[in-house]
């Protein structure tokens, strides 16, 4: 099959852990790769972001990547992204009467609206991935959303305009039952995670011999980590490890948690690596006793996958992706959100029980290799491509040409 991914912000050739960077790209390019490797060909459209990117880059066995001249060619906040989409999806038009794909398959609710204006007039089906949804971003961020005020109306129309939304997560699949989606046009299936390199057995990062409990991902707030510094506060001779930043936002934040941590009488036992290269994130994961992420809410959250195929339990907030993947008391546990006092308890539970902690890692890490690796994955994502092109029919959907 030709298959199309369009992912506008998120490039599958980016670095992870920018303010813009991260779940998204991987599973962009681990679905690209695992689709190509599979016989297919696939082109990833990502907006070009730098004047001296080549206008094509081949990924892999069977996967290019096409940067779009949409907007100016510089690194911008996702959020601003709205008013290129129309110019994103004239490429696409341009690209699709030369050469149209079988399906197109959107990530994102901004690539959804430049790849609906790209196959309008065609019979290209397109389907959509959301990531994360507007109405749950506002929900839990309020006015401080810095999204588009018309992110939920297009959203919404985009949901219903799909010929099929490939949701992440089982919990997706409720808030867009309540967009007006019936159900029998959502199907899950989630995220996956690099059998080859997230693995039990490896270099493991040094550590002293105090329990080490792990935070890695983007610094921002609604990721929890000061729920995690609340609690350790409350888990005794534990450290944490407090991995990514780089960016002007997460330093922000950084210093927003040191200065807590200091408040809580923790500044002591929390370290601070920064962003860590994506070849040394598994030796760093195999070095804790405990992962923990506990996001205010999201939508699938690869960290936990990640440390469960290494073999490390994982606390997890019970949002999301969460909810499907964690299984409480298994493979890790799962806990309120916002919520410190029952993190630190069930953190302390797990490390005060050694032999539990390693039959829980064990059983993550069966249950990461059994259900998430990205062949199954793409396995999954190729059925489902060719159940859309057997005919079912794509509604259409109005782009706007530029207003936010």
């Amino acid at each position: 099959m030709r298959i199309d991914l369009i992912s506008e912000h998120a490039s599958p050739l980016a670095a992870i852990g920018g303010a813009d960077s991260g779940g998204q790209n991987v599973h962009v390019e681990q679905l690209a790769r695992a689709l190509g490797e599979r016989g297919h060909h696939v082109t990833v459209y990502t907006r070009r972001d730098d004047p001296q990117l080549p206008d094509r880059v081949r990924a892999g066995p069977g996967v290019t990547v096409e940067h779009v001249p949409a907007g100016p060619a510089s690194i911008l906040p996702k959020d601003t992204l709205l008013p290129y989409m129309a110019e994103f999806g004239d490429h696409l038009t341009k690209r699709w009467l030369a050469e149209p794909p079988d399906v197109a398959h959107a990530h994102f609710w901004m690539s959804g609206l430049a790849a609906h204006r790209g196959a309008s007039g065609t019979s290209i089906p397109v389907l959509q991935t959301f990531h994360a949804l507007g109405v749950v971003k506002r929900r839990h961020l309020g006015a401080s959303d810095p999204s588009p005020p018309s992110r939920l109306q297009l959203e919404a129309g985009l949901a219903r305009a799909a010929a099929l939304i490939v949701a992440t997560c089982s919990e997706e699949v409720t808030e867009l039952t309540a967009l007006g989606v019936p159900v029998q046009r959502i199907a899950v299936v989630p995220c996956g995670v690099g059998l080859d390199h997230f693995t039990p057995n490896g270099r493991r990062a040094a550590r002293d011999g105090r329990h080490r409990i792990l935070s890695l991902g983007r610094l921002v707030e609604r990721k929890g980590v000061e729920t995690t510094i609340r609690a350790v506060s409350e888990v005794p001779g534990a450290e944490l490890v407090i991995a990514g930043g780089g960016d002007a936002i997460a330093d922000a934040e950084l210093a927003r948690l040191m200065a807590l941590a200091q408040e809580c009488g923790v500044r002591d036992r929390v370290r601070v690596v920064g962003r860590i290269a994506r070849a040394d994130v598994p030796a760093l994961l195999r070095s804790a006793d405990v992962v923990v992420s506990v996001p205010w809410y999201e939508p699938f959250g690869m960290v936990p996958l990640e440390a469960m195929a290494c073999g490390v339990p994982v606390v997890a907030s019970a949002v999301g992706g969460h909810l499907d993947t964690v299984l409480d008391g298994r493979t890790g546990a799962l806990v309120p959100p916002r919520d410190p006092a029952a993190l630190a308890r069930r953190l302390r539970e797990l490390l005060a029980d050694p032999g539990r902690l390693a039959a829980i890692g064990s059983a993550a890490a069966a249950r990461a290799q059994s259900r998430y690796g990205w062949d199954h994955i793409a396995r999954e994502t190729e059925l489902l491509y060719r159940r859309v092109c057997l005919g079912e029919q794509t509604p259409t959907v109005t782009v706007p040409g530029g207003q936010s």
